[in-house]
């Protein structure tokens, strides 16, 4: 992981309701409520350099050190401050998730304890939030052991054990015992603090050792592989099934680029990568989840056209507006709140629907496997497949400027009708199965007649054009051709040459909306990782790998994009699909357990 401090060293905490972003010295710079897509009560992420609110922290007095790690194999933080005397503070910060009563309890609720660990410290507890986007600070009120903050519709209260006097007028107090922090929405706590969140504490602890103990992990780097994927389920927001792309906004993807996203919406995309990874960890509840998440919000009308994205629950608009009262990341703007991407036209959707729910008609461990009745939904979705997939589309890339037919669309077309054949074969209905192995059969064809530039020599990104595009490394995945087909060969070789800077790999090589792409797509490098493991380049594809998870943060985790030449991280976190890649690759690169110990010598 990186060695050096950089502004995305952030550690996430969460329970698929809320979650929170911690950088090292403690200070919550990141929360939104009552849901991941809430107003930030806490935003100091976004605004400026040194805000002087929207977030929560810990000053200790003659603060020297700090040191942060995950509790093993949890979403539970802890961070070290070390004062110069001697005196530490442990912060340990968690959201409370377990079994209650036969069903998931996820509180909207964070909950942060300090604990002295050695001499007297001195510290100042600060809580500082914001809302209406930054534009207006709530009026505090405070009870005799809570303080609570109100404007408008955003509310936060926070009870506690600590002196409320101290915290409400920022005075230092000594810790001389351990204190708690519950925060959430403006609810009364029913029991005392402390004990609650010893309680709290120790049943998410063993939920989530619990949740990783049946993960089926590879061989080699086995802790990252875990972090990614406790982070992947972080980023799920599990009342209604959807999966967030990330749990943060407007974090830019380049420096003075103005590619500022809103990120905590339901990507079709970026969740058929996730369901696809968890499932290969045998995490498959994300699938199951995700699937009601389709037939509830998506196919509720089975006949309209698909959305790229969605909202994580009902009611809640994808409308793109700016909040001109952040300054945005480091001061980098504009804050986007909604994705104007929502109204684009991405035909891959059609596809990436299918393939996501293709594994419940095949896994004989679920308790309830694909029927008749969600085929026939998907078959729905199919027929939409065909009729769009040579039709022009914004790409898998968004573009916000132009529509053609690109090839990454098509292929995710035809993917999607050749599962749908696999599933009606494996559901006995031949008659289906020969209508849709025909219509992927015509597809493939068309895909290949027009992608392909003999000119050139490899496929293209879009049909008639002549870019290079990294998803492209995707077609021998997908089983469009082999890996080692003369023609995906020479387009290997095309997109090493165009997009590689430092090893890693652009999105594509032609100025879009914004100019030319100037970070790395860190999904992308993954992908290439993988094609040349497909090459039988393995030792070219270890070595690129762990050059990518050395351009992890301090805690594991990775945003979207990273600069080839300093190796910072951008892009909105923590980002499902890198997190995803990593977790794909590791498994294709890692020695079985078989060959590592089974029959070790």
């Amino acid at each position: 992981m990186s060695a050096r401090h950089q502004p995305l060293d952030l550690g996430v905490i969460g329970n698929c309701q809320v979650a929170a972003l911690i950088d090292p010295r403690g200070r919550m710079t990141w929360l939104c409520l009552p849901r991941l897509d809430g107003d930030p009560v806490f935003c100091a992420l976004i605004d400026g350099v040194d805000p002087a609110g929207g977030f929560m922290d810990v000053l200790v007095e003659g603060l020297v050190t700090t040191r942060q790690a995950y509790r093993r194999n949890t979403a539970i933080l802890e961070t070290v401050l070390e004062a110069k005397d001697g005196a530490a503070v442990r912060l340990v910060d968690f959201a409370p998730r377990c079994v209650r009563f036969g069903r998931s309890f996820r509180p909207t609720q964070v909950i942060r304890r300090l604990e002295p660990i050695s001499g007297r410290p001195r510290v100042t507890i600060r809580i500082r939030p914001r809302a209406a986007w930054g534009s207006a600070t709530p009026q505090r009120r405070g009870g005799s052991n809570h303080l609570r903050w109100a404007e408008g519709e955003t509310s936060l209260r926070v009870t506690t054990d600590a002196p409320v006097s101290f915290i409400a007028h920022e005075a230092s107090f000594v810790l001389d015992r351990p204190v708690t922090l519950v925060l959430g929405e403006d609810e009364p706590l029913p029991e005392a603090p402390g004990e609650l969140a010893v309680r709290f504490e120790a049943e998410t602890a063993a939920y989530w050792l619990e949740w990783t103990r049946y993960l089926s992990i590879p061989f080699e780097w086995q802790e990252a592989v875990i972090r990614a994927a406790i982070t992947l389920k972080l980023c799920t927001f599990e009342e209604t099934g959807a999966i967030a792309a990330a749990l943060t906004t407007s974090i830019p993807e380049a420096p003075g680029s103005g590619r500022t996203w809103d990120y905590r919406f339901c990507w079709l995309r970026d969740s058929y990568f996730c369901v696809q990874a968890l499932n290969r960890l045998g995490a498959t509840r994300t699938m199951e989840a995700f699937i009601r998440f389709l037939t509830d919000i998506v196919l509720a009308d089975p006949g309209a056209p698909l959305a790229p994205l969605y909202p994580l629950a009902p009611g809640v608009s994808s409308e793109e507006r700016i909040a001109p009262a952040l300054a945005g990341f480091l001061g980098d703007g504009p804050v986007r709140v909604g994705n104007a991407a929502a109204t684009q036209v991405q035909n891959d959707s059609y596809g990436q629907v299918i393939l996501a729910a293709a594994q419940a008609f095949f896994d004989a461990r679920l308790p309830r496997p694909g029927d008749l009745a969600l085929f026939r939904l998907l078959e729905t979705v199919g027929e939409t497949a065909e009729r769009v997939a040579l039709t022009p589309d914004a790409s898998l890339w968004e573009y916000r400027g132009r529509m053609r037919v690109h090839t990454y669309s098509a292929v995710m077309c035809w993917a999607g009708l050749s599962r749908l054949a696999a599933i009606a074969d494996r559901l006995g209905l031949a008659e289906a199965r020969a209508r849709w192995a025909a219509s992927a059969a015509r597809l493939r064809e068309a895909i290949l007649r027009e992608a392909w530039r003999e000119d050139l020599g490899c496929f293209v990104d879009a049909f008639g054009a002549d870019g290079t595009d990294a998803a492209l490394l995707l077609l021998p995945e997908l089983g469009f051709v082999a890996h080692d087909d003369p023609r995906f060969r020479a387009t290997l070789a095309r997109i090493e040459r165009r997009l590689r800077r430092d090893g890693l790999l652009l999105r594509y090589d032609q100025p879009d909306d914004f100019g030319l792409p100037e970070t790395a797509f860190l999904v992308c490098s993954f992908w290439y990782v993988d094609a040349l493991a497909g090459q039988g380049r393995l030792a070219e594809a270890r070595a690129l790998f762990e050059r990518l998870l050395a351009h992890r943060n301090h805690l594991g985790l990775f945003s979207e994009d990273c600069d080839p030449r300093t190796g910072q991280l951008w892009g909105n976190f923590p980002q499902a699909y890198s997190m995803v890649g990593l977790i794909l690759s590791a498994m294709r690169l890692s020695r079985s357990w078989e060959e590592a110990l089974w029959r070790a010598s």
